[in-house]
């Protein structure tokens, strides 16, 4: 049944996507004049997101931007941080004012009914939008299911309803994840069934006490191992249900990373996947790590992410919407293209770190993976639950605030969270996202294409390395000369510790009788023999 679900869904890929495009504008030339919608603008991929279109497609005519009030902080005042960010360094230096001229505030909020905006701006969205890319989600894995469920599941509801009554939708680009069937392997570019009826659970979430669903959440999620992956595969359905009625693409990113290129090379701005990694070993924190060293991990870079939602917009939007359309699904990973394992993550991270260290760090990098939890817990109690308890005293003593038993107990939590995605290997099917680079017009290449099959795994974990120096620790470049002394430091007195430690332990053993008659009977035979 699969296979014959998998054919057709490949015959209406082939109806999308091979098409002769002479006729088709070129992505800038697409883009020009539109207006688009953009939820979670915010975020990560949002910025980088926002940042491209704004770059390389500079004569759309305005981005709107769902923004919430936050913290006692205006939507508007929330849009004048966004710009500050570093993200949008280029765009300052290369084309000023374009942020300023084309980025407007739509103030609501995507997990309230109606996105929580006014009817004035509803109705603005309703009448100029062109294309809309709906990225907003809740992205922790621990959050309550009723957290969840409202963000990805309401959210995604409300943007359907918005995009019905958008008079000139052209396009939606509804961005899911790779792991929202991670009961499933391989993954392939089709829709799974879903675990559950998507309006019966957002009832369930919305008409249920706090308790009661926390007690429920396990029996609910069935398979998937959170409600994270399980909000996000209910999403999908709601999304698919206007199959034939609304120009829809869903795309599914893999684990989103530092970027390559764009906006500048190694742009960061959260500790996930192997930046995080990299940052606590070269810390000097991170010891153990509880995975397996042969498992492949797929990492995309944000703007080939962000790419491949550009280029799934111009290719869906250049296309008149038939009742007979399906919706396309890309599955936007690395899948076969660039693998890498977990140790080789590790094992690069101690490379970069050797050569580019970090500031102030509390010891040598180093640490291991392994697949033993008797070995990792051990290893976390006197590698980093030990040296963190003496450095907080040391903290303590001296007057400051203690901080490295809280850091390593994250360090812990995050390790917990992500245990499913750490111990477990699947394979993801990407040809749909492959053949969609290749439907691109030659003028296009320069600024669109994108491909992970040449990239340089060092290199690229060097880049990553610099970034996260730069732009999650804030350290310069120019503090480099004086990390690595001090490093050089840590590296000796690594090796005094466990000279001394060892040390230590053989001299205890020379003094035990067993020891030392041992000692004295392989002499004797020496002796006698000689």
């Amino acid at each position: 049944m699969l296979r014959i679900v998998n054919h057709l869904f490949q015959k209406a890929m082939g109806f999308l996507e091979d098409r002769n495009f002479s006729d088709v504008p070129t992505i800038p030339e697409y883009y020009k004049g539109k207006t688009l919608f953009v939820t979670g603008g915010s975020g990560f991929m949002g910025k980088v997101l926002i940042e491209k279109l704004l770059y390389s497609c500079t004569e759309l005519d305005r981005i709107y931007l769902l923004l919430r009030n936050k913290k006692d902080v205006k939507s508007e005042d929330r849009l004048k941080a966004i710009y500050s960010s570093p993200c949008f360094e280029r765009l300052k230096k290369e084309k000023p004012g374009v942020f300023e001229s084309k980025v407007f505030v739509i103030a609501g909020d995507a997990s309230e009914i109606g996105l929580g905006m006014s009817e004035e701006d509803r109705a603005l969205l309703v009448n100029r939008v062109n294309i809309i890319f709906h990225v907003a989600a809740s992205v922790r894995f621990n959050d309550p299911l009723a957290v969840a469920a409202r963000l990805n599941l309401r959210g995604t509801k409300e943007i359907i309803d918005l995009a019905k009554d958008v008079r000139c939708l052209e396009a939606l680009i509804h961005v899911s994840t790779s792991y929202a069937n991670t009961n499933r392997d391989p993954i392939e570019e089709i829709m799974y069934p879903p675990h559950a009826d998507w309006r019966d659970t957002l009832m369930v979430c919305e008409g249920t006490d706090e308790h009661t669903l926390k007690v429920l959440t396990s029996k609910y999620l069935g398979e998937l191992p959170n409600t994270y992956t399980f909000t996000k595969q209910l999403a999908e359905h709601v999304v698919y249900e206007q199959k034939g009625k609304l120009p829809i693409v869903i795309i599914r990113p893999s684990i989103v990373i530092s970027s390559i290129k764009e906006p500048m090379p190694g742009w960061i701005e959260n500790f996930n996947g192997p930046v995080g990694i990299l940052v606590a070993s070269g810390k000097g924190i991170l010891r153990s790590l509880y995975s397996n060293p042969d498992l492949e991990a797929d990492y995309m870079p944000v703007d080939i992410a962000i790419k491949g939602f550009i280029v799934a917009g111009w290719i869906r939007g250049t296309k008149r919407l038939e009742s007979t359309d399906d919706i396309p699904v890309y599955n936007c990973c690395a899948g076969n293209l660039n693998k890498v394992t977990i140790g080789e993550v590790v094992n690069l991270g101690h490379e970069v770190v050797a050569s580019m260290p970090l500031n102030d760090a509390l010891w040598r990098a180093g640490g291991n993976v392994t697949t033993s939890k008797l070995k990792y817990y051990i290893e976390v109690f006197l590698l980093h639950l030990l040296p963190a308890l003496l450095v907080d005293l040391l903290l303590w003593i001296v007057g400051r605030q203690p901080m490295l038993v809280k850091i390593q107990r994250r360090i812990y939590i995050a390790n917990l969270a992500l245990r499913y995605y750490l111990t477990q290997q699947w394979t993801f099917s990407n040809d749909n996202f492959v053949k969609l680079r290749s439907s691109l017009k030659e003028e296009d290449k320069q600024n669109f294409y994108y491909e992970m099959e040449n990239i340089d795994k060092y290199e690229f974990f060097k880049v990553c390395c610099l970034g996260g120096r730069k732009y999650l620790l804030n350290e310069m470049d120019e503090d480099l000369p004086k990390a690595r002394a001090h490093y050089k430091r840590m590296i000796i007195l690594d090796i005094l510790v466990k000279c001394i430690f060892y040390g230590f332990i053989v001299w205890r053993l020379v003094q035990t009788s067993f020891v030392q008659d041992l000692i004295l009977s392989i002499c004797g035979i020496f002796f006698v023999s000689s």
